[in-house]
C-alpha cells in the first residue's frame, strides 16, 4: 500500500470533512479511519489553542465561540510551517483584514498586529541596553550627531485606530480608560524580558523610523518636528530608554567615533 505524499496528508489533517488519505493504516494493516479523525481533531484543537494564547484580546473582542470558528477556518487555510506553535499565527492579522464577516470591526486586525508584535518581541534575540546614565556626559550637540542601534525586541506599530487603548481596555477594563477616537502608534520594547507596549506621542513614530533608517538624532528630530510641531523629544527618548530599546549610541565627529554600550 502506497503512503500518501506530505502535501496530501497535510491538506487532509487541516480539512475537517476530508476523507483520510488512501494508504494510511492504524498499525494493524487496517485503514486509519477513526484514528485519523481523532488525530486531526487533536491537531485542530492545538492550533486553535495556540491562536487563542497568542491573541487573547482578539478572542475577547469577538467572543470565544466566534474566535474558535474563525481560528478553525484560519488553521484550515494556513497550516503551520514550523513545529514551534509559539510562532503560529504570524499571518493571522492579515487574515482578519480580509475576513468579510468581521469587516465592521475595523480595528480588529490592528489589535491582532499589536499582540503579534508582543510575541515577536518576546522571542527576539537577547541584547543588552544602555541606561539613561550613558547620556549624562554627552552634550546636546554630541547627542544630535549620534546614531543608535536599537535592540532586536524593539518594534514599531502604526495604526489609524486607538489600538493600544483598545487592547488595554479589552484585557483590563477595570484599570484602563475607555478608548478615545484617536489614532495611536505604539512602541513595543522588552525591558526585563517582559514585552511592553507604549503609545507614542505625536511625531514619536516618525522620529523612531528615522533612527531605524540610520539617521542621527538631529536628523530624526528635524524629520519629526517637520511632521509634528509639538514633537516632544524628551518624552520619546524617555520611552526608548525606559523600555531598554537602545543597545548602542555611536557618537561621531570629524576626529573620532565613540561607542556607548552597557
Amino acid at each position: 500500500m502506497t503512503s500518501p505524499d506530505q502535501s496530501t496528508l497535510r491538506r487532509a489533517i487541516v480539512t475537517p470533512d476530508a476523507a483520510p488519505p488512501t494508504g494510511l493504516s492504524d498499525g494493524h494493516g487496517r485503514p486509519a479511519g477513526r484514528r485519523f479523525s481523532v488525530y486531526r481533531n487533536n491537531v485542530a484543537v492545538s492550533l486553535i489553542d495556540a491562536l487563542r494564547s497568542g491573541f487573547p484580546s482578539v478572542a475577547k473582542l469577538i467572543g470565544e465561540e466566534n474566535f474558535t470558528n474563525i481560528a478553525r477556518l484560519y488553521a484550515r487555510d494556513n497550516p503551520p510551517d514550523s513545529p514551534l506553535l509559539m510562532h503560529y499565527g504570524a499571518s493571522f492579522p492579515a487574515y482578519l483584514d480580509g475576513f468579510e464577516p468581521l469587516s465592521h470591526i475595523g480595528y480588529l486586525a490592528d489589535v491582532a498586529r499589536l499582540e503579534q508584535a508582543l510575541r515577536r518581541a518576546y522571542h527576539a534575540a537577547d541584547s543588552t541596553s544602555i541606561s539613561a546614565s550613558a547620556l549624562h556626559d554627552m552634550s546636546l550637540d554630541s547627542l544630535m550627531n549620534s546614531k543608535v542601534i536599537l535592540t532586536p525586541a524593539t518594534i514599531l506599530l502604526h495604526s489609524n485606530w486607538p489600538v493600544h487603548a483598545i487592547w488595554a481596555y479589552t484585557l483590563d477594563p477595570g484599570n484602563s480608560p475607555k478608548p478615545q477616537a484617536t489614532p495611536q502608534n505604539v512602541l513595543i520594547t522588552r525591558p526585563e524580558f517582559d514585552p511592553t507596549p507604549a503609545p507614542l506621542p505625536p511625531g514619536g513614530a516618525e522620529f523612531i523610523v528615522a533612527l531605524m533608517r540610520g539617521e542621527t538624532f538631529g536628523q530624526a528630530h528635524t524629520h519629526a518636528a517637520a511632521t509634528t510641531a509639538t514633537f516632544d523629544l524628551t518624552r520619546t527618548l524617555g520611552l526608548l530608554l525606559s523600555g531598554g530599546a537602545i543597545s548602542e549610541i555611536n557618537m561621531k565627529n570629524d576626529h573620532e567615533q565613540t561607542v556607548f554600550k552597557v
